[in-house]
């Protein structure tokens, strides 16, 4: 497997590309910002990307979706509790981040169990409100990574003051959802530096007791 990480936009969002290495297929993760170096990359990559596929619908996640979808054609996927924000500017934030108002649907939504397939790599959706409504994590169990968006980072965890956060439902979802994964499994979050699941599970100050 392919894996690409690009921190985009003011907010610095992790946008991350994930390939298979056979097939070239390819899905993007929170393009938040900067269509043109995703693309850039994913090219140099010789990808086709397949679905953009969306963690939450904050604005610091989405803004450069509907740019990078008109220059790949992927459909865009994002969990129904959160399908909401994206049609929706002053839901997702966006005319304060960027300065723009962005409102659109997505092409498909998705929930806890999913499957998002790309080759032969299987990517498994895990729901993980607390964040928003419709936070997810994506599990690739063969490669023993998730991608954790705003819901767990290095050493703390996403906040829950705003609109569909709940800080004690966002911690049962992690401890539910992620800490029941091996401890080798690297955690690649929306902001910051990658961790493991075995390092938050002994550090990670929120989810101790």
């Amino acid at each position: 497997m392919l894996l690409e990480k690009i921190a985009v936009g003011s907010y610095a969002a992790n946008c991350y590309i994930l390939g298979d290495e056979v097939s070239k297929e390819a899905i993007v993760v929170d393009p938040g910002a900067e269509a043109d170096r995703i693309l850039k990359k994913v090219n140099d990559k010789s990808l086709t990307v397949k679905y953009i596929v969306l963690t939450h619908g904050h604005g610091d996640h989405i803004g450069a979706v509907e740019e990078l979808k008109a220059m790949t054609g992927a459909q865009v996927m994002i969990h129904h509790d959160d399908a909401y924000m994206l049609e929706d500017a002053s839901k997702n934030f966006t005319s304060s981040i960027h300065g723009n108002s962005i409102a659109f649907k997505p092409d498909r939504t998705i929930g806890d169990g999913d499957v998002i397939q790309i080759g032969k790599i299987k990517i498994r959706v895990l729901h993980t409100p607390g964040h928003t409504y419709g936070g997810i994590c994506l599990y690739v169990p063969s490669e023993k990574i998730v991608i954790t968006g705003d819901t767990l980072f290095y050493g703390s965890v996403g906040r829950s003051d705003l609109e569909g956060g709940d800080h004690k439902q966002m911690i049962g979802a992690i401890i539910k959802q992620l800490m029941k994964l091996d401890d080798e499994v690297i955690v690649y979050p929306g902001h910051g530096a990658s961790t493991s699941i075995g390092f938050e599970r002994r550090k990670n100050p929120f989810i101790q007791g």
